[in-house]
């Protein structure tokens, strides 16, 4: 080769080294079933969380930002693909020909926000709950995008706090715990006075403690380039189930009684304490996170993001108690559900020097917006793929003005079927479009909402507003996109 050639191309390649070594790390963590409320920074007073309460304090605080979906593997869809649900090919929860591990596989290239960034030079680590393709299929982690992964595949094996093994890439590897089933009752001959009764739902290796090690093990290894630390927590999910160091601080504090295990997943002896003790072990394991990066000083130049992948469960289910802990703040409905409980989630963004510490945003945001709003944050506005439903909100970060979002657009069809459309303070629901299969089909009226006035969504307006009820049953309509995979029969039979 000439050596003029020779010494331009070393140039070209150094260049490119050198923007890659300047773009932004990302570190995005996903909290499971964790409601609005649930942070004291968003006016929890049972418990603090004053680890996550720094990323909200020395950056931006989102008081309208949407999860994918009001349940958890469609909710990761959006986010990687930048699709709402009424495009994107996972739209519920389903398992992957049972009773095999795993949930249903998103197809080859599908998850857009890893493999774009993957492209450009990150190294791309997942550390969590998977959801999106069962080991071996199209889905698992290492096929989209991911360079390390390490955690759950499975949302049901992840009901299990002390599982028998975890996924390390693709290989499973064991923990030692003892086998037991995340759901059954406490034996009719244990006393469930007796904390005692309770040590059978342990094991020796907390799954959370082991992945977050992992986590930061993947910072330590890669603090010279680029990286995108995704942390995709199963922390608060159900089974109820945290270790005693942890447990220690809340006992006797709530009132609590027995949960026998007699409403799903296992029982735990003082299930409010459980509660509050695993999100304070979250926020812990937050807090070493983010002083690893003050460590490794590339902090200045990390973005990290906290959201949620929907609301707060029903009360009393698994022993839970969201009204005791008001988990969805001031919000009508729970994870499962289209109202604004099981869908607005909590988010905080810290960029420093980038985005404004203590500042908020009212915007209306959701998961799809992340794949352009990263790519754009990052410099690689360019390879936002066409077709998404994502709109950057890159400039509301950086403190500038943006046009309103024309408007947000859910669906699910579990729970009966829900669909929701928001634009600008009015919000259209519609339920009961997809019962099961022996079930009538009798959708509801549209529900209209004024979110401006009446957040908890406890007046119907649809009566007094046919004209804007009319634009947005047109809207739903034209964002529902038949699925083969996951019908919604109400909505695909108008068609």
């Amino acid at each position: 080769m000439n050596r003029w050639i020779l010494a331009i191309s070393f140039a070209a390649m150094a260049s490119l080294q050198a923007t890659a070594v300047e773009r932004p790390n990302i570190v995005f963590i996903i909290a499971d079933d964790l409601g609005f409320g649930d942070l004291s920074c968003q006016g929890q007073k049972r418990f603090r969380t004053p680890n996550i309460d720094r990323i909200a304090k020395e950056g931006m605080r989102f008081t309208t930002h949407y999860s994918g979906s009001p349940v958890c593997a469609p909710s990761r869809c959006v986010l990687m693909t930048g699709k709402h649900a009424g495009h994107a090919t996972i739209r519920e929860n389903r398992q992957w020909k049972p009773p095999g591990e795993g949930q249903w596989p998103v197809g080859p290239g599908e998850l857009s926000l890893p493999l774009a960034l993957k492209k450009l030079g990150y190294a791309t680590g997942g550390f969590g709950k998977w959801g999106l393709g069962a080991p071996g299929s199209t889905g698992e982690p290492l096929r989209q995008g991911f360079d390390r992964f390490f955690g759950y595949n499975c949302q049901a094996v992840a009901h299990n706090f002390y599982p028998t093994h975890l996924w390390d890439d693709d290989k499973r590897i064991e923990l030692g715990n003892p086998a037991f089933s995340a759901q059954q009752i406490l034996p009719t001959d244990a006393d469930p006075l007796d904390p005692r009764s309770y040590d059978r739902y342990r094991g020796k290796v907390y799954a959370p403690d082991r992945i977050n090690a992992e986590a930061r093990a993947f910072v330590r290894a890669n603090a010279s380039r680029p990286f995108f630390l995704y942390v995709p927590t199963t922390v608060p999910h159900l089974a109820l189930q945290v270790p005693e160091d942890s447990l220690a601080e809340f006992r006797g504090k709530f009132g609590d009684e027995p949960y026998r295990g007699d409403r799903r997943y296992l029982p735990v002896h003082e299930p409010r304490a459980t509660y509050a003790a695993m999100i304070k072990r979250l926020d812990d394991e937050v807090g070493r996170l983010l002083d690893l990066l003050d460590e490794l000083k590339i902090a200045d130049r990390t973005i990290v993001v906290f959201t949620s992948d929907n609301g707060p469960l029903y009360d009393r289910l698994g022993g839970t108690d969201a009204d005791f802990f008001e988990s969805a703040g001031v919000f009508s409905g729970r994870k499962g559900s289209a109202y604004e409980g099981g869908i607005r989630v909590p988010c905080l963004v810290r960029y420093p020097g980038k985005v404004a510490a203590g500042s908020t945003s009212d915007r209306v945001t959701g998961f799809e917006d992340w794949l352009p709003t990263l790519l754009e944050l990052i410099g690689a506005g360019s390879e936002i793929p066409s077709g998404i439903d994502g709109i950057s909100f890159g400039p509301t970060l950086l403190g500038e003005k943006q046009p309103e979002r024309p408007f947000l657009y859910r669906e699910t069809p579990g729970y009966g079927g829900y669909q929701a459309v928001r634009v600008g303070k009015w919000k259209a629901l519609r339920k009961g479009l997809n019962p099961g299969p022996k079930q009538k089909l009798a959708p509801g009226a549209t529900e209209l909402f004024d979110l401006e006035n009446d957040p908890a969504e406890s007046r119907d307006r649809a009566g007094e507003e046919p004209e804007v009820v009319a634009r947005l049953e047109r809207l739903m309509r034209e964002q529902h996109v038949p699925s083969t995979l996951f019908p919604m029969r109400a909505l695909d039979s108008e068609r």
